[in-house]
């Protein structure tokens, strides 16, 4: 089981988070009359995202023994059109056929976080 523990802060929609032993904030920018002390809840939702991604793709790609060596992960969210859409591209730096790069873009796509994001899943909200 992951937890993360959410609080608001002394900012007008500032969020303290704790992750483990790990502090992080979360605020909308001025434009939304935020004081933009951290990233938007969307924006920390496609950071994690693309962690993941290149996480996994690390990790398969040491596994394999290939040639990677580094993964970049560009994300972007349209939520103003009939099918709200993330993109997202990679960019695979090393010594890599194009297999094992079209291998590691399916692999990708197999990530915790994306699976998390394109399966059905219940959120129980309880008041405490």
């Amino acid at each position: 089981m992951i937890s993360v523990q959410v609080a608001s802060n002394h900012s007008r929609y500032g969020q303290d988070i704790s992750i483990r032993h790990l502090n992080l904030a979360a605020d909308e920018p001025p434009s939304l009359g935020g004081d933009d002390v951290g990233p938007t809840p969307t924006e920390l939702v496609l950071a994690g995202l693309g962690s993941c991604k290149a996480i996994t793709l690390q990790m398969y790609a040491e596994r394999k023994g290939w040639k990677l060596e580094s993964v970049a992960v560009e994300l972007s969210y349209d939520s103003a059109v009939q099918q709200p859409t993330i993109q997202a591209k990679l960019s695979l730096r090393g010594d890599l056929d194009e297999k094992q790069r079209q291998r590691l873009r399916d692999i990708s796509d197999r990530c915790p976080v994306h699976k998390l994001l394109t399966t059905p899943v219940a959120i129980q909200t309880q008041l405490t």
